[in-house]
């Protein structure tokens, strides 16, 4: 197995992460860089947020995606109605392309969750024609999505379960400062540039924020779903109280910051 992330239902996904994936998918495209023509590989494309999003930045000849969850693989499938766009079932780390195939590979929020990532840097930089540009973002999980480190810390706080979620979730690959840098400088990449990118995620309640976790979604869903019903209710209370911090329930903004990196195929 390719991916650590954790998924049930597309629905529940699009309220976790794919509505803020939609919101990076164009910051991280002017970052990459698309040209009118080009032939472009989605790695991991989820639901589509980077994929549609592509189709709408140039005039493309040609954007395949792959997955390697059946579930986002058929949501995305059924989204699709442009014939510049195929999607299929594959592995991050043995993609089904030819040598020099694409003009730019891209990976959006994905590498953290493979846990082999430099293997997945390098059949990138594989299917990459040389000039072509391979890019990729992840969360930073440690210090630039207070949102969701509310919630593990508060389950840090509270059993020795959440702290080792935390320990988990913090430190996942691709994710410290560097980190990818010099991942796509040790697989052969040139001209390695490393930055942030940053949203927001808004949220209308509480319940717009924890249903998706609660549902099993993601891997802070994953581990909610070990929970015994009363640490489970226990857990909710206190994220709960985190979350409205002393005010009424309502909306929330947390601001967002991914780690980007793009490099060259020589």
């Amino acid at each position: 197995m390719t991916s650590s992330f954790n998924v049930h239902d597309a629905a529940g996904y699009e309220q976790l992460m794919g509505r803020w994936s939609q919101k990076l998918a164009p910051l991280f495209i002017n970052f990459a860089g698309v040209s009118d023509g080009e032939k472009i590989l989605d790695v991991g494309c989820g639901t589509g947020s980077l994929t549609f999003a592509l189709a709408k930045a140039a005039d493309l000849g040609e954007i395949a995606a792959i997955d390697y969850s059946p579930v986002f693989v058929a949501e995305a499938n059924r989204r699709n109605t442009d014939p510049r766009i195929n999607i299929r079932q594959a592995d991050a780390c043995a993609l089904p392309f030819e040598g020099g195939t694409f003009d730019r590979a891209l990976a959006l929020l994905v590498l953290h969750f493979v846990p082999e990532a430099g293997k997945a840097v390098a059949e990138m930089r594989r299917v990459v024609r040389p000039g072509g540009l391979v890019a990729a973002a992840v969360w930073d999980h440690l210090g630039g999505m207070p949102g969701m480190r509310m919630m593990v810390d508060t389950v840090a706080a509270l059993s020795e379960s959440g702290r080792q979620l935390r320990a988990r979730y913090c430190f996942q690959p691709m994710m410290q400062p560097g980190e990818m840098k010099r991942t796509f400088v040790e697989q052969g990449l040139v001209d390695v540039k490393e930055t942030q990118l940053m949203i927001r995620m808004d949220y209308q309640n509480f319940d717009d924020y924890w249903t998706p976790i609660a549902a099993g979604e993601g891997p802070l869903g994953k581990y909610v779903a070990t929970l015994d019903a009363a640490e489970r209710a226990r857990t909710s209370a206190a994220v709960r109280d985190a979350y409205e911090a002393g005010r009424p329930d309502g909306p929330r903004s947390f601001a967002n910051v991914a780690w980007a990196c793009r490099g060259i195929t020589p």
